[in-house]
């Protein structure tokens, strides 16, 4: 069974910096596609950055391209997650997530079927 924790997750300022880090164990990590995804209240789950499995491969929500920047360590079994030039938009629950394939990651909350529990980032204006 794959478990994923994150942290890293906190309060920021508009303008600020946070970094997310998300532990994955139970499976063969270079064999799973990552994902960051987040939800802020009423609003639907969305993918916010997506990593292949060997990570040649990025994917971005225009809301964060240029701004956060995905990355793994698979010596580390680590998935990570900066933010930079935050915004009071940005605040929401950040799950990591995660499924079994080499493609390209998928946008599709209903793809990934290991989840984290969710670390809160709140930005301040």
């Amino acid at each position: 069974q794959v478990q994923l924790v994150e942290s890293g997750g906190g309060l920021a300022q508009a303008g600020g910096s946070l970094r997310l880090s998300c532990a994955v164990s139970g499976g063969t990590f270079s064999e799973y596609v990552l994902g960051w995804f987040r939800q802020a209240p009423g609003k639907e789950r969305e993918l916010v950055a997506g990593i292949s499995a060997t990570g040649s491969f990025e994917d971005y929500a225009d809301s964060v391209q240029g701004r956060f920047t995905i990355s793994r360590d698979n010596a580390k079994s680590t998935l990570y997650l900066q933010m930079d030039s935050l915004k009071p938009e940005d605040t929401a629950l950040y799950y990591c997530a995660a499924y079994h394939t080499m493609g390209q990651p998928s946008s599709g909350v209903r793809n990934y079927n290991y989840w984290g529990q969710g670390t809160q980032v709140t930005v301040s204006s």
